[in-house]
């Protein structure tokens, strides 16, 4: 049921560089190597390695290890994410580990500073190339912080949530850039019970401890395990589907992401369920970009739905926790129509209840919930915030336009195989519509989708948004909004939604 990782034991540790005092593992050791890291030269581990490292043409000095700058790069507002090495190394790594041991412990209090279990931290990576050193990096720092360690393995990253409250661990962290290109790498951390960590929770008191923290600065005080949790994860996800099922046949396109490994792990023995597999293969390369909200990253989904005639079609992001559908047409079906589909579903099974959407979302999603007796709940977009408010408001479901979906009963976390069984479940309770007739009653208002320009100076560009819709000038930003995102090493992407229903 899945390898597991490869994370080597402090205890095992044999190589040191020359003139550092602490010892590190063969994969940081080796990653140093290929970045040409300055004492590699006159290192005999390099003459044990030669020929089977290939070093990089950047090589890393003390600019990388300046990291002032690097962190204010990579700590983002509900995760930490950059290029890698260039803004994330696994000097970096390890302070951010160390800072999450140290934030995490000082969150306890009382009895709860003795239980071994709340001072343990799950730990789970994707399948990124420089996933196993920054991830063995970053334990490294936490077992230094003087937490355990609990290696779950390479999952996909709504099985970190799981594992968290399954262990009853102190929080959990994910090795992941999610949707971004191979060459971005990064950490989602989350808290006891998989309470979200973002920038209003405890993200930049983790930048401040790391900031504080010179590399390499103590060692392991905690103890690493190892733990498959797939077998578990499997009955868990397979416990919510509803019904004895109906034969469907459903193309996926894994984006060379997680549900390469997971799809098969958790649904590849539904009788019911014919799989149509595409970009399975996950070692790191991918066939196109791994975002599903990208429509030119759905045409070979679409062609496939249409050539092997599939009832639908779902594309995951790389750490397939986000999924977009397209119907048996091959047809595109926007994540805010799907918010409005299952949350009719979830409104007939606990009449009442709160849905939380995205502010991007097309207004259909809040007739939708109305209309089926829900109390609707409009959010900022992020996961740390969409969590924080199906918490506070004990919603039965919730869901953003970038096809990320919240499930009370996942302890108001998200989850892309959740989200496939919820939309199953509701094929089967409609005896097998199609879903381009579940959908239809729903696609009533014009959407544009995200709308995208570049930018030398997202900063000002910014500022000047905001003083100009603070004057009342601006008429073309609809959105409550503005999503910055990193577009190259010169310019920037801007998103905007106008959210025209």
């Amino acid at each position: 049921m899945g390898a597991m990782s490869a994370l080597q034991d402090p205890k095992d540790y044999k190589r040191q560089c020359p003139g550092q005092t602490y010892r590190i593992s063969d994969a940081v050791c080796k990653t140093r190597q290929m970045r040409n890291y300055p004492v590699c030269q006159e290192c005999p581990f390099r003459d044990a390695d030669r020929g089977a490292v290939k070093p990089r043409t950047n090589p890393v000095g003390s600019k990388n290890l300046e990291r002032g700058s690097e962190m204010d790069a990579i700590f983002k507002a509900y995760d930490v994410r950059g290029v890698y090495p260039d803004q994330l190394n696994e000097e970096i790594a390890w302070c951010i580990g160390y800072a999450t041991a140290q934030f995490l412990r000082g969150q306890l209090s009382g009895i709860d500073r003795t239980d071994p279990q709340l001072n343990s931290l799950a730990i789970g990576s994707d399948m990124r190339k420089s996933s196993p050193s920054l991830c063995q990096a970053f334990v490294e720092g936490a077992l230094g912080g003087g937490m355990n360690v609990v290696d779950v393995g390479m999952i996909d990253t709504s099985q970190i949530y799981f594992a968290v409250n399954h262990l009853k661990s102190g929080g959990g962290v994910q090795t992941t850039a999610s949707h971004n290109p191979a060459q971005y790498n990064g950490f989602k951390i989350t808290g006891p019970g998989g309470k979200p960590i973002g920038q209003d929770t405890g993200l930049m008191e983790i930048k401040r401890i790391a900031l504080a923290v010179p590399p390499r600065s103590a060692t392991a005080q905690g103890t690493l395990t190892r733990r498959d949790l797939a077998p578990e994860y499997k009955a868990f996800v397979r416990s919510f589907l509803r019904g004895p099922g109906r034969k469907l046949k459903v193309a996926i396109d894994a984006s060379n992401g997680m549900a390469g490994k997971m799809w098969p792990i958790v649904f590849g023995d539904l009788a019911d369920l014919e799989t149509v597999e595409l970009n399975f293969e996950h070692k790191g390369e991918f066939a196109h970009d791994p975002n599903p909200l990208v429509a030119a990253n759905l045409r070979q989904l679409q062609a496939a739905v249409r050539k092997h005639g599939c009832n639908l079609g779902i594309c995951f992001d790389g750490d397939s926790d986000r999924s977009m559908i397209v119907d048996e047409k091959g047809q595109i079906v926007p994540c805010d129509l799907l918010t409005a589909l299952l949350a009719k579903a979830f409104l007939r099974w606990t009449p009442g209840s709160t849905v939380v959407y995205d502010l991007r979302s097309s207004r259909v999603v809040k007739e939708e919930i109305e209309k089926s007796g829900g109390v609707p709940r409009r959010e900022r977009v992020g996961h740390s915030f969409m969590k924080r408010a199906m918490a506070e408001s004990n919603a039965v479901f919730g869901g953003e336009l970038s096809g990320h979906f919240y499930f009370k009963d996942n302890w108001y976390c998200d989850s892309g195989y959740l989200a496939v069984v919820a939309l199953l479940n509701v094929i089967e309770q409609e005896g097998g519509k199609p879903v381009s007739k579940l959908v239809a009653p729903l696609r009533r208002y014009a959407q544009s989708g995200e709308l995208n320009f570049t930018t030398d100076d997202k900063d000002a560009r910014i500022k000047a948004l905001a003083s100009s819709s603070a004057t009342g000038r601006s008429t073309i930003w609809t959105g409550s909004r503005c999503s910055m995102r990193t577009g190259g090493s010169t310019s920037a992407r801007a998103t905007r939604s106008r959210c025209c229903g």
